[in-house]
């Protein structure tokens, strides 16, 4: 990860270090949230997906309102063969969610693939 001097106005961190704190995550944290937000805004617009901290302390994507990560779609969908339908069926998902969810994984594709296969190794480690 590369470190990033930010000069923020006072008031702006004294903002978000309320809000950090309300949320449960570092400064650091949100910043990187607020960021990750922003970029996939401006990359394509993905209103049913949210953020949540992940156990790793990671902000991890998710289909806003369920719970379930970008990741889980993306394994149903790429590695286990599952069509949009019966992602929808299995996952009690609209099938607008899991369309904007496997377009936020296309547009994610690398860094969602990163999050996979490091759980993956991890799970592999601890048996």
């Amino acid at each position: 990860m590369t470190v990033y001097a930010l000069n923020l106005p006072d008031q702006l961190k004294h903002e978000v270090e309320q809000l950090a704190q309300s949320q449960g995550v570092t400064f650091d944290q949100f910043i990187l949230w607020a960021v990750t937000e922003k970029v996939s805004t401006l990359k394509a617009s993905f209103p049913q997906i949210a953020y949540r901290q992940g156990t790793n302390g990671q902000l991890v994507p998710i289909i806003k309102g369920t719970g379930i990560r970008i990741q889980t779609v993306a394994i149903a969908s790429q590695k286990w063969g599952m069509s949009p339908s019966q992602i929808t069926n299995e996952y009690e998902l609209t099938e607008a969610q899991v369309r904007e969810a496997l377009s936020f994984y296309a547009v994610n594709k690398e860094q969602i693939d990163a999050a996979i296969a490091s759980e993956q190794s991890l799970e592999m480690t601890n048996g």
